[in-house]
């Protein structure tokens, strides 16, 4: 599976999803892109799934009638991320094209 990072997820994420291609939108240059645009930007280059901690985008698209599924982390603190890399991969590893899923990290002291 092709995945791409949003500019908003630590890019250390990518190591725990072995198996897969992942990019980062900063390394592709779209950074600033605004969530339209860059989602548009992944489809057309074959990413199938957008990894992103911006709660909004998910009501901003109707993904219904997208390819690219998108996965949404309740937070982009890395010291919170890592001790859930494996219930991310689990997500990351089931999710459908089309689909919009919300991952709720819990907040461990």
């Amino acid at each position: 599976m092709r995945i791409l990072l949003d500019h908003n997820i630590p890019a250390p994420l990518r190591y725990a999803l072995r198996g897969h291609q992942v990019e980062i939108a900063y390394e592709r240059g779209w950074a600033e892109l605004q969530n339209g645009d860059l989602i548009a930007e992944a489809e057309s280059a074959g990413f199938d799934l957008l990894i992103t901690s911006d709660q909004g985008i998910r009501y901003q698209q109707n993904w219904a009638v997208r390819s690219l599924a998108l996965l949404v982390l309740s937070t982009n603190d890395w010291t919170q991320l890592r001790r859930f890399k494996e219930r991310i991969r689990e997500v990351v590893d089931s999710i459908q094209p089309s689909v919009c899923v919300e991952l709720e990290i819990p907040r461990v002291e």
